[in-house]
């Protein structure tokens, strides 16, 4: 009898134990649906410390990203490809980098494909808490999966990340990051939309012509 009560929990354990997908299949899980998406369009409000930003995000797949600010009004910013554009509107100035191969992945759209592959590559997760789905925060009947990510290397921008997944579609609805300085950032992701058709000549964007423009602000090249 002892053997048989022995035989079935061991028995029970391995099959618990196959039904639990840990953190990083999850997170593989997540850009796996994200690979699955050709264009997707949201909301996006994105939080530093005492400065909130929204507007429309638009990414087609590989690395088309456009962002049209309702705060602050008028402002944008397109990545097509090659070039990072941006608009500021209060400034009346347009930046516009060209970004090489070499620098190419730092400009990966957020949530997108191409940025959570560099997170796989770059962030160890685990869950914040467990694999169930949680209040999204206190008071909210919002539920989602938590990943918490922490950088391998010093060279990444965020010490750690909290990704908030909606458990029935795997898309992220919140990331939150601490920077380097221990400030806290914020992006949140509502009304998402997939695979609308969404063609490149929305990723084509004319400033005003009466801006400044201000070529390669980020990146010099070398003589």
């Amino acid at each position: 009898m002892l053997k048989l009560c022995v035989l079935f929990f061991l028995i029970s354990g391995t099959i618990w134990s196959q039904d639990i997908v840990t953190a990083e299949r999850y997170l593989d899980m997540v850009a796996q649906r994200y690979g699955s998406i050709r264009d997707y369009e949201a909301r996006i409000a994105i939080r530093s410390g005492t400065t909130d930003m929204t507007g429309t995000l638009l990414n087609l797949s590989p690395s088309f990203l456009r962002i049209d600010f309702t705060r602050p009004s008028g402002q944008v910013i397109v990545f097509n490809g090659d070039q990072l554009t941006i608009y500021l509107p209060e400034y009346r100035a347009v930046l516009i980098q060209a970004v090489t191969e070499s620098s190419q992945n730092t400009s990966a759209g957020i949530a997108s494909a191409q940025g959570l592959t560099m997170l796989k590559r770059n962030y160890t997760p685990a869950y914040v808490s467990s694999p169930d789905p949680q209040p999204l925060e206190t008071g909210s009947r919002e539920l989602v999966v938590q990943l918490h990510l922490t950088r391998r290397t010093t060279s990444e921008g965020f010490r750690e990340l909290t990704l908030s997944i909606e458990p029935e579609t795997k898309l992220i609805r919140r990331i939150e990051g601490r920077t380097i300085t221990n400030a806290i950032v914020r992006f949140d992701f509502t009304s998402i939309k997939i695979n609308q058709g969404t063609p490149e000549q929305r990723f084509i964007y004319d400033p005003p012509t009466s801006a400044n423009l201000y070529n390669n602000f980020i990146f010099r090249d070398s003589d």
